[in-house]
């Protein structure tokens, strides 16, 4: 199911959630056979839920038909992040497995990671998935986090270049714990607008536009604007605390370009592609 958003262009501020509202009040039943394992075929025949307001009937549609139910002038904003294949599955020498996801670049060339087992992994270990890339893992970092850094075989520190073609060679897409079944193709799991590389998961709204469907809305004269969010450690750290006011969100970066800022705030109305894009 795919969210498209509707808001107002000067609606900046994201509301506190009320006072006393508890994880377990948002409890409901979603059977495993309704999530589903494998993309549809064609993207854009993916379903969407329109709700035009409270008290209008829902109407059930499909993403190809998004075009007709906008207006001239509309402007569509997406996420064009692009997830890294952030996920290294590794052994130590004596035979045990580290799972390691990477999150965040850091200025010092290290990255911000997710280490499991992490308590079972000494500062300074050393993993070698293959030739061309040794994965160090270092110190204990605020939220769980741990410190990594991604080398060559002669112990510095790879280039972004290099990091990269590494990641490529012996990573793979984060896919969310409630899809156990393998990507045939990888890029599936990337929108087909995807640029700015950096995110440890894909702004899956996003994921069932198709060329035809930018064609028939630019035919419309349905606007795009474009910004980058990087999503981080919050699509995969599960809430520890039971009130939600008491959850502290994980910062994540984002960029909006002048021009992109500027359409946005010129618009009429402003539909965004996913949490992410909001």
């Amino acid at each position: 199911m795919t969210y498209i958003a509707e808001s107002s262009p000067n609606a900046y501020e994201s509301p506190r959630p009320p006072s006393g509202v508890r994880m377990d009040d948002y409890n409901y039943d979603l059977p495993f056979a309704s999530i589903a394992q494998v993309p549809i075929e064609p993207r854009d025949a993916a379903r969407l839920l329109v709700a035009l307001s409270p008290k209008a009937a829902s109407d059930h549609r499909h993403i190809h038909d998004l075009p007709s139910l906008l207006e001239p002038g509309d402007l569509l904003v997406v996420n064009e992040t692009r997830v890294i294949p952030a996920r290294l599955r590794l052994r130590k020498p004596s035979g045990g497995a580290v799972e390691v996801l990477l999150l965040e670049h850091r200025a010092d060339q290290s990255w911000q990671a997710l280490v499991k087992p992490s308590r079972k992994v000494d500062v300074g270990t050393r993993l070698r998935p293959g030739p061309g890339l040794v994965v160090e893992i270092g110190e204990t970092l605020e939220g769980g986090q741990r410190l990594v850094r991604l080398l060559g075989d002669d112990g510095e520190l790879l280039s972004r270049g290099a990091e990269e073609q590494a990641l490529e060679t012996f990573g793979e897409a984060p896919l969310p714990p409630y899809i156990t079944t393998s990507l045939a193709d990888a890029s599936r799991y990337q929108t087909t607008y995807a640029r700015v590389a950096g995110s440890a998961a894909a702004p899956t709204a996003g994921l069932h536009f198709t060329a035809a469907v930018f064609d028939a809305l630019a035919a419309r004269g349905v606007r795009i604007a474009k910004v980058d969010l990087a999503v981080g450690l919050d699509t995969f750290r599960p809430l520890a605390v039971d009130e939600l006011e008491l959850h502290e969100l994980h910062g994540e970066r984002y960029r909006v370009a002048p021009e992109a800022w500027a359409r946005i705030e010129a618009a009429e109305r402003v539909l965004a592609v996913g949490t992410t894009t909001v």
